[in-house]
Parts: structure tokens; sequence; C-alpha cells
């Protein structure tokens, strides 16, 4: 029973990533980009947890806390330099 709510897991996170990534592509501004951009980080960040949950492995959930964090310090960078247009003040 576990293995059939990975899959559906998979299938609805992979799902929503495909949906962020034509949302960047598509977004009618900026600040759409980047709030899809997020998102997309955060899809990600499920899809290598189930990995790991799949596989059993806590390297998974290492790797995921690094990712979480990259794209948190991306983000906030790149909010700083639309809104101010200079990242280091």
């Amino acid at each position: 029973m576990l293995n059939y709510a990975l899959d559906f897991a998979f299938l609805c996170f992979g799902l929503g990533l495909a949906m962020n990534l034509y949302r960047v592509f598509r977004a009618p501004g900026v600040p759409d980009r980047i709030l899809a951009l997020d998102t997309m980080v955060i899809n990600v960040l499920a899809l290598i947890v189930l990995y790991g949950v799949r596989t059993g492995s806590g390297v998974n959930f290492e790797a995921a806390l690094l990712f979480a964090m990259t794209g948190f310090v991306s983000t906030v960078a790149y909010c700083k330099f639309v809104l101010r247009g200079d990242i280091i003040e």
C-alpha cells in the first residue's frame, strides 16, 4: 500500500513541477516567475524526500536540506535584485 501512495505522490509532485516550469516560461511578470521558481524548489525537495523514503536512505534528507538552504538564499537574492537592482549594498 505504501508503494501506491509513493507512486501517487511522485506523480502529483512531478505534475506540479511541470506546471511550475510552464509558469516560469509563460508568466506575465517577474514576480510571478520568482514565485514559480520558489515553488519548483519546494516540489524538488518533496521529490528528493519521497525518493529517500522509497530507498530508505538518509543521505537524501541531507541533500534536501542543502537544496532548501540554497533555494531560500537564491530566492531572497533574486527578489532583492528585482527590488533594488543590487544584491550587495
